[in-house]
């Protein structure tokens, strides 16, 4: 057994313990029980599903999962002798292999059974798939059927007829539903057919127009969640089809696709790897292990959900939907609903104190009614005397105790939450932004600091070369001119080492359009050097066929810069490098002359570059520096050289600032959100866009990255309050930022992000909110708000409807707390004045209906307006219900008592009202006098 478990599991036992003993028995057992091994993953969810601990349920996934692979291992070692058979429709199909026993291989990690198949290569020819040109587009729909489509089977909708058994399940109601129907009993038996049961009639109609009305809101809105939630599964990945890359949805992903990954990327599918460079997958959300896992050759194989950690490659896909090890463990697992926001859990709170002053109200109520029926019956000495008509009398107090305590219980609160937030997501969903956490809408209302990067959400993050420097001489880039103007600078040999250095330290790609036209894929900044590239090739990109790419270390957000090194025809190995600037100059002690040879760099040379690159910087130009070291020898490759190279050129970027960002920026200052920029530019660059952009001002402070690491906790004091650039920024800068604001200033903060390494801010923000376009999947994951267009007016949007929802709900509460207070106090006094209620049952459960649904309708949906961009935000500790509203609803109901108590007392007087039915036809016009009230004070 030890020997195994360090053959298969890489762990190496020191003593076996019974809870060892006990896995291996359970794998033995699954072995003879297949059918039963996603049910004890499905029962381990469920527990850890009910006790709502997200860690105890991915350790008893993380167990499970290892039970899993162990019996998984046990039955392909027993079957490791069988001979390989496919299946005659897999044959006819055109294919060599199944899909099962492709999904056995990438799931048990089965090197010898890969082996047997000819390796990658092999599984890629019996698939019939061209490595290079990836799979053919007429081939897609026969791929989807035979070995499935890239969707997990969902957890079917909740029919309607469950929203109205939830309904009904409110004890309230239930209560009230028992009262009516003995009241249709008792008031047949005593009043006949028909008359006897109206009331209790009445009732009933009313209490199911309440739970219809309930039921298709909520099941409305479950709708609306599911199509949301379908809309942030639709990741885009990028293929290889037809022999060119391009972006389609993860759901049209098919069996055998060629699909290219990166840092960030969500591993679309179960696959082996084919070729890359310092690959590393976060395996955490299956196996629950910390720690990235490295995939190349000697370990190719890739799992649905998992995430790359760093590097990039290309994968062939095996598995998709519910073949893929995802897709199994999703078959047993459903999602739970969006907790509750911090809003809903407030307004419970209120809603729990008003229930309990309302229960002492109705008893108060039923007490007193009942006295008053006793006292009458002694004065008049029938104590001993009760009749059905008694009987009926009691029925109707305790009728009216319960609607007293079914209307005081303002259970329209959370629905008007709900509807509120629901219908500020809808909008928002139209306006670009995907909200992911329901929570985040209100939140946004509150914030008062938005933390945003530069590129691509305050500018337009289309990007093209505008300006160079090479061989001491600086040069405006246009579409004509520019291959003559560099041809009279610098030789064939500069141009042909500045041209390998775009083309091969690159993560981008030129490939041909369906117009035959080339077109690049990659980063916006991959794109316009490129693109800068591509004006001296015309139509077509250089092929470095001489030149191999060895080594690969991809651009990220700490290092700042991107590293190859490449074979040189000739013998040795070249490294190039690009990167921010400073940085890439500060590994150069050499600079390229105009006939190609290296030349060292002087003191004088290295201020006048550290001019020219603060010069374009000023005109809000991006710049990156490209260098190049050739190394003696291949052994050195296994580390990219970090210093003593020669510098190339220098080149500024030109990324203009969106349209109606100042606006949007001025939007925010005038609704007291400070804006303040984060990014990992120059900080030259970064100053000339905040100030275009209106975020730094005269008085305002711009700092680097490194020397705000490097501050205290006291200078950090200082300087923050009036910090509004920062720039050379790493990730964990705004993350010491972002937290400083939040736990040191009590400030509400918002937080853009787009990369792999933003997820920390994004995390400890109040509100995340990731780039659509430019953001990694990872980003996405950690946000609470992706901005589908990239827009920072989009931003200042959601702020809009997040204040929106906090008004439109505080207008709600304020109107229905009114009607509570009115409704309450009015049947109380008049039941112990006069011994009988003026709202009955029936009506005050027409009042409660209206209410709840269509009056939150009406004031939770109202759309924002500009003027709520003029108010200060909402802090963090501020009372829900202001003075201003107390104010309000005290005077009110003040008003509304005052006007119904004359009714109540004076109305036959008034109004002349004699005989039988006098005091009914009070009532009524009170009733009605009560509802107009409402309508007027809507």
């Amino acid at each position: 057994m030890e020997k195994y478990l360090r053959k298969n599991f890489d762990v190496e036992p020191k003593r076996p313990s019974e809870e060892a003993l006990r896995r291996w028995r359970s794998a033995v057992w699954l072995v003879k029980n297949p059918r039963r091994r996603f049910r004890m993953v499905a029962d381990l969810a469920k527990r850890a599903e009910d006790a709502r601990k997200l860690e105890n349920f991915q350790e008893k996934i993380r167990v499970a999962l290892y039970v899993q692979k162990a019996a998984f291992h046990f039955i392909s070692g027993v079957s490791r002798g069988e001979q390989y058979r496919i299946s005659e429709e897999i044959k006819q199909a055109g294919y060599g292999i199944d899909p099962d026993e492709l999904a056995t291989i990438v799931r048990n990690h089965d090197f010898k059974r890969l082996e047997q198949h000819g390796g990658v290569e092999g599984c890629a020819k019996k698939l019939s798939v061209s490595i290079q040109n990836g799979v053919s587009s007429n081939e897609i729909h026969h791929r989807q059927k035979i070995f499935g489509v890239n969707q997990f089977v969902e957890k079917p909708a909740r029919p309607f007829w469950m929203f109205v058994w939830d309904a009904l399940q409110d004890m309230t109601l239930i209560i009230l539903m028992v009262c009516a129907v003995i009241s249709v009993g008792v008031g047949i038996a005593t009043e006949g057919w028909p008359g006897g049961m109206y009331d209790g009639l009445g009732i009933i109609l009313c209490i199911l127009l309440v739970v219809l009305v309930t039921a298709i809101s909520d099941y409305k809105q479950s709708l609306q969640f599911k199509d949301l939630d379908r809309e942030k599964k639709n990741v885009i990945v990028q293929v290889t089809r037809n022999g060119s890359r391009q972006k389609v949805s993860i759901h049209d992903l098919v069996v055998g696709d060629i699909v290219h990954l990166s840092i960030g990327d969500l591993v679309p599918a179960d696959g082996m790897f084919l070729s890359g460079y310092s690959l590393s997958v976060d395996e955490s959300s299956l196996s629950g292990e910390s720690e990235p896992v490295d995939r190349g050759r000697e370990n190719p194989f890739l799992l649905s959900g998992t995430k790359v950690q760093d590097g990039s490659g290309k994968m062939l896909v095996t598995s998709v939907g519910m073949m893929t090890e995802w897709g199994r463990l999703m078959d047993t697992l459903n999602e739970g609903g969006e907790d509750e926001t911090p809003l809903q859990v407030k307004l419970n709170g209120v809603a729990t104190i008003i229930g309990k002053i309302g229960l002492t109200f109705a008893i108060l109520t039923f007490l007193v009614l009942t006295f008053r029926l006793i006292a009458k019956k002694a004065i008049l000495g029938q104590i001993r005397k009760w009749s059905t008509n008694d009987a009926l009398d009691l029925l109707n107090f305790f009728a009216i105790a319960v609607t007293i305590l079914v209307v005081a219980v303002p259970e329209g609160l959370p629905l008007a939450v709900t509807l509120s937030l629901a219908f500020a997501m809808k909008k928002l969903m139209n306006d670009r932004a995907l909200v992911r956490h329901l929570s985040a809408c209100e939140t946004m209302g509150s914030a008062n600091c938005i933390c945003t990067d530069k590129t691509g959400t305050l500018t337009t993050n289309h990007m093209i070369v505008t300006r160079l420097w090479i061989c001491g001489e600086c040069k405006i880039i246009g579409s004509n001119s520019s291959q003559n103007a560099l041809m009279s600078t610098a030789s064939e040999e500069v141009l042909h080492t500045l041209l390998q250095s775009i083309f091969q330290n690159t993560s981008g790609e030129v490939v041909k359009g369906k117009d035959g036209k080339p077109s690049v894929l990659g980063s916006p900044t991959e794109t316009a050097l490129l693109e800068f590239g591509m004006l001296f090739y015309g139509n077509s990109a250089p092929i470095f066929r001489e030149s191999k790419i060895l080594k690969v270390e991809p651009f990220n957000s700490n290092k700042k810069k991107m590293s190859v090194t490449v074979s040189l025809p000739g013998g040795g190995v070249r490294a190039f490098c690009k990167g921010a600037s400073e940085i890439v100059l500060g590994m150069c002690d050499k600079l390229i002359d105009k006939d190609g040879q290296s030349v060292l760099l002087t003191v004088d040379q290295r201020k006048s570059l550290t001019d020219v690159i603060n010069g374009f910087a000023c005109e809000a130009l991006r710049t990156l520096c490209f260098a190049f070291k050739d190394i003696e020898g291949n052994s050195s490759t296994d580390d990219i050289p970090e210093n003593s190279y020669t510098l190339i050129a220098i080149v500024g970027i030109k990324d203009p600032v969106r349209p109606g960002v100042r606006e949007a920026v001025q939007t925010c200052l005038d609704a007291g959100i400070i804006v303040r920029m984060v990014t990992g530019d120059n900080i030259h660059t970064a100053k000339a866009i905040a100030r275009e952009c209106g975020i730094l001002t005269d008085d305002g402070i711009a700092i680097e990255g490194p020397e705000f690491r490097e501050k205290n906790l006291q200078e950090i004091k200082r300087i923050v309050p009036k910090l509004q650039v920062m720039a050379r920024s790493l990730p964990l800068d705004k993350h010491k930022l972002v937290t400083f604001l939040r736990k040191e200033l009590r400030e509400v903060v918002a937080v853009t992000g787009d990369g792999t390494n933003d997820a920390p801010a994004l995390h400890e923000a109040d509100i995340g909110l990731a780039m659509g376009i430019a953001g990694t999947e990872v980003a996405k994951e950690n946000a609470d708000v992706v901005i589908m267009d990239d827009n920072f007016a989009t931003i200042v949007n959601v702020a809009k409807w997040g204040r929106s929802v906090y008004f439109n709900i505080q207008k709600f509460v304020q109107f229905q707390l009114t009607v509570n207070v009115v409704a309450l106090i009015t049947n109380f006094v008049s039941a112990c004045i006069t011994g009988s209620a003026p709202l009955t049952a029936v009506q005050l459960l027409w009042v409660n209906m209206i209410m709840d649904t269509l009056g939150a309708l009406a004031l939770a949906t109202e759309p924002p307006h500009d003027g709520l961009m003029r108010k200060p935000p909402i802090g963090r500790n501020v009372n829900f219900i202001t003075k201003i509203m107390w104010r309000n609803i005290i005077g009110q109901s003040v008003y509304q008592l005052a006007v119904l108590g004359v009714l109540q007392f004076q109305g036959k007087k008034l109004f002349n009202l004699s005989g039988p039915d006098s005091t009914s036809t009070l009532n009524t016009l009170i009733f009605n006098t009560f509802v107009f009230c409402q309508i007027r004070y809507l």
